[in-house]
């Protein structure tokens, strides 16, 4: 995986973005590929209880919501928190929550879950492995863990690099991080395609991949 860059690491203030994010097609283009996946790959229950990790105003939250018992969206950003909560209000759904939860200043993630999803977050995390054991933790028993992202980006996929660690991901390294985290039946497949200017006024194509794990039981590597 492609270490950490140095360059324009800053948080990003998302709070200045979060009543405009919404507007930006290509974002939500994003976001709806991978809910679309997610709904095809993973067998939602009215049963289960999900946690979605980075959930911003709720783009991913909101489109998997019909299909289950209950959802939880968590975010960093006040902000994009407040317009989480009043989509919630306007919308007067009974089974979808929003917390503010900044890992950065301690504060950990709680609750149990059968299904833990983000989208788009992951390269916003300096330090993966932390969270993914946290992840582990929160989901029951054979829960599952879902993440899209982004493929190798070369730096190029954002206009302004601030607050992003890592420049995509390598989905082989990422699938062993999965499986080094607790994590078997690790697959992975191209979620959306989005196209971005870059530098030089030139259009790339950017692939967004969704990758899935479920939790080992906890004897599960003793009988390896």
């Amino acid at each position: 995986m492609k270490k950490e860059h140095e360059i324009n690491t800053k948080k990003r203030n998302f709070d200045q973005e979060a009543t405009n994010w919404d507007q930006v097609p290509g974002r939500v283009k994003v976001a709806e590929g991978i809910a679309q996946s997610m709904i095809r790959e993973i067998t939602l229950t009215p049963d289960m209880d999900v946690l979605d990790f980075g959930c911003g105003t709720g783009l991913l939250t909101f489109a998997l919501q019909p299909f289950v018992n209950s959802i939880t969206g968590v975010d960093s950003s006040r902000g994009m928190i407040d317009v989480f909560r009043k989509k919630i209000k306007e919308q007067n759904l009974k089974n979808v929550k929003a917390e503010f939860v900044d890992l950065e200043k301690g504060d950990v993630l709680r609750g149990s879950f059968h299904l833990i999803v983000s989208s788009m977050t992951l390269h916003h995390i300096k330090n993966i492995t932390p969270l993914f054991k946290q992840f582990h933790s929160l989901l029951l028993p054979s829960g599952q863990l879902a993440v899209g992202d982004l493929e190798p980006d070369d730096g190029q996929f954002h206009s302004d690099n601030e607050g992003v660690f890592h420049f995509g991901f390598d989905r082989k390294e990422l699938h062993q991080i999965f499986a080094d985290n607790g994590f078997r039946d690790v697959r992975h497949l191209t979620a959306a395609q989005v196209e971005k200017p870059v530098e030089g006024g030139q259009i790339r194509l950017f692939e967004i991949f969704l990758i899935i794990g479920r939790k080992c039981p906890l004897n599960f590597f003793n009988r390896l």
